[in-house]
């Protein structure tokens, strides 16, 4: 059925291309190459549930108008395997574990000495000026926490996160050092602060990737239609640059294009004589986009966000390190589950539900073929959605699992029977439940008075 499918499809843009130029017909073939090549790789690391949890991402134009190459279904949301990462990049999240009581909040703040699993690495911040030339807060705790760190300051662009430990200042172990002496010792460093700070899966929080989304005009290259065409633009999270026709095709209709931004060219262009025009060359393929903003602000805007998805910064979040590990396990090793057992997904392009085993662990979702099944071959981080029971078509009895925001995806799940359903949301609820958004983390921690340091 798949061979059959794809000569259809293979003819397509033969038929659309006879009237364009013989490098447009070039170039969509080259396009139907990669296409091809993408398919296989799929299959070999294929998702579950169809294009909703789809890992494959494309790298170049998926549907794009210009080249009418041929959307073949393998369009992706994320970048980590068969894992719909999307809410979880979109915001800063904390983890608290089990202590969800108000009183000990949380314990991912907490100043409560316990043993953890501690990633080390290096952070060096160049002296800046004022009173507080480095532009974070340090708390009074055993191991010294960073509970402050200023926008646009030069810890933020080193990399010094909330929520990371303080280990070693300009080469002395400050563990078991007051807070105050580490300051006295930095401030008497030299202007190139270096420090060793740790994080673990608690106290390291999600910092958000880059996104933008609005209104730009296109420049068409096509042989046939030249021109500029008003085009709803998404930068994801991913770095990748979708682009619809109308902004409420977003996340009802697959996206027109799909561009990937990390190590493409960017920059203001005025060889085209257009004000607030600015291009964007990608490292994949030949082609050269053109685009024109309504304001010097807003191209700004857009160029900034770009900047930032071309030069991406590659560190996991701890949390990701941790489930691409499970991934690799067997179902039944991945330790202290909060449930597991059969459940059905529902593939709305397909409107069919396919049957998994699933592991919940720690707000994460993993999805198997069978009991016998290693690697997983996807799942859900759902960090920040809501669990209800709802009715389904010709089902009475449905997990949906909703997102805080409508550009993300609703998911529905079945299981075996009623009572199976019941089981399964009371679980998801206590597991996303462990994780906290960092802005409210932080609320509830600084609303208990402790002594602090500004560097």
């Amino acid at each position: 059925d798949l061979k059959s499918e794809m000569n259809k499809t293979r003819k397509l843009p033969l038929k659309k291309d006879t009237r364009a130029s013989d490098s447009s017909q070039e170039d969509a073939i080259d396009q139907w190459a990669r296409r091809r090549k993408q398919f296989k790789d799929s299959k070999k690391c294929s998702s579950t549930g169809g294009s909703s949890i789809n890992s494959t991402i494309t790298e170049g134009s998926i549907n794009s108008e210009d080249a009418r190459s041929v959307d073949l279904g393998l369009y992706s949301e994320n970048e980590e395997r068969g894992f719909y990462t999307e809410n979880f990049h979109s915001a800063a999240w904390v983890f608290r574990g089990d202590d969800v009581s108000p009183d000990n909040s949380p314990r991912c703040l907490s100043k409560r000495p316990r043993p953890v699993a501690i990633r080390e690495r290096t952070v060096k911040i160049a002296k800046g000026t004022g009173n507080y030339p480095w532009g974070f807060r340090i708390q009074f705790s055993k191991p010294i926490l960073v509970t402050e760190v200023d926008t646009n300051s030069a810890a933020e662009e080193a990399g010094l996160q909330v929520g990371d430990i303080l280990i070693a200042v300009n080469g002395t172990d400050v563990t078991s050092m007051p807070h105050s002496e580490a300051a006295n010792l930095a401030r008497k460093g030299p202007d190139i602060l270096t420090m060793i700070v740790g994080s673990d899966i608690s106290r390291y929080p999600n910092t958000p990737r880059p996104t933008c989304r609005g209104y730009l005009h296109k420049r068409t290259q096509s042989a046939i239609l030249k021109g500029w065409r008003k085009r709803w633009f998404v930068l994801k999270h991913n770095g990748y640059l979708h682009y619809y026709k109308h902004k409420k095709d977003e996340g009802k209709c697959r996206p027109l294009e799909v561009t990937k931004l990390e190590g493409a060219e960017i920059g203001i262009d005025t060889s085209l004589g257009k004000p607030f025009v600015f291009k964007c060359v990608p490292q994949v393929g030949n082609r050269i986009f053109y685009f024109c903003a309504t304001s010097n602000q807003e191209m700004k805007r857009w160029l900034e966000a770009m900047d930032k998805a071309v030069h991406p910064i590659h560190q996991n979040h701890v949390w990701v390190d941790v489930t691409l590990h499970n991934t690799t396990l067997p179902p039944l090793a991945i330790k202290n589950p909060e449930c597991l057992g059969l459940l059905h997904q529902l593939d709305r392009s397909k409107d069919v539900w396919i049957q998994h085993y699933c592991i919940l662990k720690d707000g994460c979702l993993y999805f198997y073929a069978t009991l016998r099944s290693t690697p997983a071959q996807g799942g859900l981080y759902l960090q920040g959605y809501i669990v209800s029971e709802q009715s389904l078509g010709s089902k009475r009895s449905v997990i949906e699992l909703k997102p805080p925001s409508e550009e993300f995806k609703t998911f529905y799940l079945c299981a075996e029977n009623v009572n199976e359903n019941k089981r399964w949301i009371t679980a998801l609820k206590a597991s996303i439940n462990k994780w906290l958004p960092l802005h409210q983390a932080i609320q509830d921690f600084m609303n208990r008075p402790l002594e602090e340091t500004r560097m």
